[in-house]
């Protein structure tokens, strides 16, 4: 990771500084990376004053001190109102083909938008209501028409500085990175046996995908692994949402309409129960786990898959009992805590929120 070059020129570049074989990520012609975007995003991502009662900023629910996440079972957001899934975190959301737990977002920008009107979240009544409350703010004035070059800020311009700073969430310096390079000691023997049973009898890479060149352990799909599934009627859950016009990220806040996961956004049968498959980079550092927290430890997490998930019509066709020993459960949770960054600490000292 590298802190934003908050001292270099607004206008230059700013260079994301990866190792060469990984994939360059996909950034927005109309949002290229600049020294003064990520230093404004980062400013606005700590800044609570985005929130209609100065109590919730993005870093309330994606803590650097939490791994980006928050801790929480599920996200809290103004007056304490408690949302339906957990906060996944913004490390390396900027190789994630969709954004929150259904893909209903497909970039950092469009993510950025939600949570600031949502009435659980930041609860502004509008994104005008924003722009307006920031346009009194003389410190943000200008730095808007340093970066932007106009004296009239938009929304457009608020998300657009916010997903430049997430951008810059990048860790891939970990042991098991040091271990794919060659050297062999960076890895315990409980952590390359695990990593032998992620690739093979734990069958986590059918999910977690990991290449050289795309090194973030997920294949950027949707499925039911059977979480929360109990005690609901799934298929008249589905049928009141299919026949509402009701936004996706309103429903996903709705107790029970928010387990049809990916179904929101689709409507298609097959999505019924279907969450995005996370990223597991730092994953130890951002407990509880799975899309409603409902997992407390990464111990917990691999018992889970290891009976197979909780049966119903909608399980994916991969899941079923893994027959592990608790050894090799042991082993699985050590090579998982190998894949935290060493630089995350110094990163987080640097940001100086």
């Amino acid at each position: 990771m590298q802190s934003p070059g908050f001292a270099q020129s607004a206008d230059e570049p700013y260079e994301l500084k990866l190792p060469p074989y990984v994939l360059e990520p996909i950034i927005p012609e109309n949002n290229l990376l600049t020294n003064g975007k990520v230093n404004l995003g980062k400013n606005l991502y700590f800044d609570k004053r985005l929130s209609a009662d100065d109590t919730v900023s993005c870093s309330t629910c994606h803590d650097p001190q939490k791994g980006f996440a928050d801790g929480k079972t599920v996200a809290v957001g103004i007056k304490g109102q408690k949302g339906a899934r957990n906060s996944p975190t913004t490390l390396n959301a900027v190789f994630f083909d969709f954004q929150f737990w259904d893909g209903r977002a497909l970039t950092l920008e469009e993510q950025a938008k939600q949570p600031i009107t949502n009435p659980m979240e930041m609860g502004m009544p509008s994104h005008d209501a924003l722009v307006e409350k920031i346009s009194t703010i003389s410190e943000y004035n200008s730095l808007f028409k340093t970066v932007f070059k106009t004296d009239k800020i938009t929304i457009d311009h608020i998300v657009q500085a916010i997903a430049s700073f997430e951008r810059t969430l990048i860790t891939l310096n970990t042991p098991f990175d040091r271990f794919i390079a060659g050297e062999s000691s960076a890895l315990s023997d409980s952590a390359k046996r695990g990593w032998e049973l992620f690739q093979g009898k734990a069958r986590c890479l059918t999910c977690h995908e990991f290449t050289e060149s795309y090194p973030f352990f997920t294949d950027n799909k949707f499925h039911n692994i059977g979480v929360a599934m109990k005690d609901k009627d799934f298929e008249a859950l589905a049928r009141k949402a299919a026949g509402t016009d009701a936004d996706p990220s309103a429903l996903a806040h709705d107790k029970a309409s928010a387990e049809l996961g990916r179904f929101l956004v689709t409507r298609e049968p097959k999505d019924i129960g279907a969450f995005k498959t996370p990223g597991i980079r730092d994953i130890a550092l951002t407990a509880p786990y799975l899309h409603d927290g409902s997992e407390k430890t990464l111990e917990s997490v691999v018992e889970f898959y290891n009976k197979g998930g909780v049966p119903n019509p909608y399980l994916d066709g991969g899941m079923r009992p893994l027959n592990l020993s608790d050894e090799e459960k042991k082993d699985l949770v050590e090579f998982m805590k190998a894949l935290t960054s060493d630089d995350l600490p110094e990163f987080i000292k640097e940001l100086n929120p």
